[in-house]
């Protein structure tokens, strides 16, 4: 059961990471009016956005990773705690 909850927790990660980096995107896109820099090296956007951008998504995948991470061991040992009630 253990390589079941290993699988479902990776799912969970990268579909939340997923999730976050759409919200980044668009959240990006509303409050600057200009699409995300999601490419560093191109020179019509700004070093300024570019680093921005780089700096608020790389945060926001770091917490996603965290509480994915934290909600997943918990279910986990919630269910080796009774599994007879799942």
């Amino acid at each position: 059961m253990n390589i079941v909850f290993k699988l479902l927790g990776t799912g969970v990660s990268l579909a939340a990471g997923f999730a976050a980096g759409k919200i980044v995107d668009v959240a990006w896109e509303k409050g600057t009016g200009n699409k995300p820099p999601k490419d560093g090296a191109d020179l019509e956007n700004s070093l300024r956005s570019a680093l921005a951008f780089a700096l608020v998504s790389s945060a926001v995948a770091a917490i996603i990773q965290v509480i994915a991470g934290r909600t997943t061991q918990k279910a986990i040992a919630r269910f080796n705690k009774h599994p007879e009630e799942v």
